[in-house]
């Protein structure tokens, strides 16, 4: 047998190979830098490689020429890396999202004026909470830049994920993204023992939903002979014997990638690990693991389960109400802020499920209607900007203990920091959907593509649960602006450095833009086209 040699497509895949490498650098780095030399070269590292990933990114969308898939269909991009990853549209504009989050990931993670002069990652990890080794480390200031490497190979692994082209790759891709947030949840400064327990809860979950994943992966490769999309996509359009075959692998692998995205009834992980992890890795990955997973989710269902679409619908109209129920009947009870947007994430990522439902071509849309493609892409982008700006700000209200999450401790904050309490405040009323924020325009956007495919019953589901939503983000304003504080003080926000407050006000700027002004978004997400089948 002759070898082939794999060709490569190395400009088109520039951004995996931009963060991929400065991650592998960063881990050099760790390896031959004095420990207190190696803060400012990582950070600037990590930044300048996902600022260069997001250049890089624009021009190859920029460049992208019409390819022909093998039923036929027309959409901007290529199968590169032996038809391991595809680089169409969506993938551009996935990665140039997740990016955009990943800077205001880097930013938050280099933040160190909150704490003293020391970052909210503990000094040592090795050591046991409530030690002499860990308050040794904490005296000396003592902080884990690996965290940095970390953060790289989980943007390298979001990336790789929605644009994975067979089950192998995306498999990969899901333990790349998946091992370091592993890591990073456990690394909080303070409150140790929860943030441990956050992250062993992640990696057990996490684990098992990989196992599902694979499993499914198996079971589809033995219905199909073929693990590309573009094969399984052949063989479902050909109704290859062992249907049922074909039904369990979808079922299995939807449950690792609906773990990843926090639906009910995988949500069990994200209320704790929310709380739990250092807020700077929370407000990262609220927003690109959700990116990320959904860019994965619609690949997987569109392209290689396109032709059995009426399979998998039915258990996605379950799933999606299920999460907009639990996650917004959930969030009324909580009486912690990270909690509290932890159901509200769940809750949202059935508003997302309910785009998914949509139809999945713009040409079967009447005019002035949206693709599920475009109103999800749409979505991600107001959620994403929402969610590190409300975390942001999370990480700024303190008391003796750090931060201040419980409620009580926010009781009366619009009074003593009125323009912090008025962007949370803003934030919230952007994930309620209220009119004039980025929230209103994107659940219009899937819930018109919703409707648009006869899926109303969980439109009126959704919109239920929007209406349940209002109530316990407008309890949190009131409870800022309207509320005596609580005998035992308010949480006092922190002088910040520009790392922060620069992240909050671009946050806060973008989900205004995004309500007022939609259009250039809106288009943009038009034109970026459909996957390649």
């Amino acid at each position: 047998m002759d070898f082939t040699k794999p060709e490569l497509e190395y400009a088109e895949l520039l951004p995996l190979f931009i963060v991929f490498g400065a991650a592998c650098v960063g881990v050099v780095l760790e390896a031959f830098l004095p420990r207190e030399q190696r803060r400012l070269p990582q950070v600037v590292l990590s930044m300048l490689a996902v600022v260069g990933a997001l250049v890089a990114t624009i021009v190859v969308g920029t460049d992208l020429e019409r390819h022909t898939g093998l039923d036929g269909s027309s959409a901007l991009g290529l199968v590169g890396a032996e038809g391991s990853i595809v680089v169409d549209g969506p993938t551009i504009y996935l990665w140039a999202l997740i990016l955009v989050f990943a800077i205001g990931g880097v930013a938050l993670f280099a933040e160190r004026q909150l704490e003293g002069g020391v970052s909210g990652f503990t000094g040592q990890a090795a050591a046991l909470p409530g030690t002499d080794t860990e308050r040794e480390a904490s005296t000396r200031g003592l902080e884990h830049t690996e965290v940095y490497p970390l953060l790289l190979f989980a943007v390298g692994g979001m990336l790789l994920f929605p644009a994975s082209g067979d089950l192998l790759t995306m498999f990969v891709a899901l333990e790349v993204l998946s091992l370091p947030l592993y890591l990073l949840c456990g690394l909080a400064r303070r409150r140790r023992l929860l943030s441990q327990e956050a992250a062993m809860k992640y990696f057990l979950l996490g684990a098992f939903s990989s196992g599902f994943f694979l499993y499914g992966a198996a079971l589809v490769y033995g219905y199909a002979g073929s693990v590309s999309f573009a094969g399984i996509n052949e063989a479902v359009r050909a109704g290859s014997a062992n249907h049922g075959l074909l039904l369990a692998g979808i079922a299995l692998l939807a449950v690792g990638l609906l773990f990843k995205v926090g639906a009910a009834p995988f949500q069990a992980w994200t209320p704790d690990v929310y709380q739990g992890a250092p807020t700077a890795v929370t407000a990262f990955m609220a927003a690109g693991t959700k990116v990320a997973a959904f860019g994965a989710l619609l690949r997987l269902l569109y392209v290689a389960f396109g032709g059995e679409r009426w399979s998998w619908v039915p258990m996605l109209w379950v799933v999606a109400i299920a999460s907009m129920v639990l996650g917004a009947v959930l969030a009324v009870v909580q009486n912690d802020v990270k909690r509290m947007l932890a159901y509200s994430s769940v809750a949202h990522t059935g508003f997302l499920l309910t785009g998914v439902l949509g139809v999945q071509s713009a040409g079967e849309l009447a005019e002035g209607q949206y693709s599920s493609l475009e109103g999800v892409l749409f979505y991600l982008t107001t959620y994403g900007f929402a969610m590190i700006g409300a975390f942001a700000i999370v990480t700024l209200v303190r008391d003796a203990g750090g931060e201040a999450t419980h409620y009580d401790r926010w009781a009366g904050l619009g009074r003593t920091s009125p323009l912090v309490a008025f962007a949370f405040a803003f934030f919230l009323l952007s994930m309620a959907g209220i009119p004039l924020t980025a929230g209103f325009i994107g659940k219009w956007a899937v819930f018109t593509s919703a409707l648009s495919a006869g899926a109303w019953p969980v439109v009126l589901v959704a919109i239920a649960s929007s209406i349940v939503a209002v109530a316990f983000y407008v309890r949190h304003i009131r409870l800022m602006f309207f509320t005596e504080p609580h005998p035992d003080g308010t949480g006092v926000v922190t002088q910040s450095s520009l790392l922060t407050s620069g992240t909050v006000v671009v946050c806060l700027a973008a989900t205004l833009v995004l309500g007022v002004l939609p259009g250039p978004v809106l288009d943009l997400v038009t034109s970026t086209g459909d996957f390649i089948r």
